[in-house]
């Protein structure tokens, strides 16, 4: 399968570019500095200069992309609006499948995810309508939103397994989930969709 991995050299792209290779799909990875996406060389992967505030740039690098999982943040000192700038460039370049990465307690997720954590992230401010707005571009345009809870440095989950939003557990505050885990998770909703249009909860146990 031709993947197309956005925001291939943070934490989140990095994982999903490593895995994909490894699992044998042929990558182009997206970041607006290459050389950091620091990824073995393969000949199934090509690096590709795009950003996200730059349609053109985006549309270009996603030309004919079967399927795009986005692991867009935001990167420190960046102003608010790159994630939904960042869905609307993707949306407009008509990828087979959009796979984006939000966060648990947010927009759909936040009636599930408590009072407590929907406190903690109001202080998000700009920072979270924008994250809402891409998530919601995302499910109107029919791709799969994964909300994750915090993420924690640590390899894929032996017992990890992926449930729709109606499913995720109710706890005081959402359990950590390893950013490796996460990866895997799209991956796995790239290669057998389950979650189209709706939004997904990676869990480790």
């Amino acid at each position: 399968m031709n993947v197309t991995v956005l925001a291939a050299s943070g934490a989140v792209g990095l994982a999903l570019t490593r895995q994909a290779l490894d699992r044998g799909h042929t990558v182009t990875a997206i970041a607006r500095t290459p050389a950091r996406i620091t990824v073995p060389d393969s000949p199934r992967l090509t690096r590709v200069a795009a950003d996200v505030r730059d349609p053109d740039s985006i549309a270009k690098a996603l030309h004919e992309s079967e399927i795009v999982l986005s692991g867009l943040g935001v990167a420190k000192g960046d102003k608010p609006g790159a994630l939904t700038a960042g869905a609307r460039a993707v949306i407009d370049a008509h990828p087979g499948r959009i796979i984006w990465l939000g966060a648990y307690g947010t927009g759909p997720s936040a009636q599930a995810a408590g009072f407590a954590t929907r406190t903690v992230l109001k202080a998000m401010g700009a920072e979270l309508a924008d994250k809402v707005s891409a998530d919601a571009a995302v499910l109107e345009a029919g791709g799969t939103v994964f909300h994750s809870g915090p993420f924690a440095n640590s390899p894929i989950s032996t017992t990890r397994r992926t449930v729709g939003l109606g499913q995720a557990p109710k706890k005081f505050f959402p359990a950590r989930v390893s950013r490796e885990t996460v990866a895997a998770a799209m991956l796995d909703e790239a290669e057998n969709p389950r979650f189209e249009g709706l939004v997904a909860v990676p869990l480790e146990r």
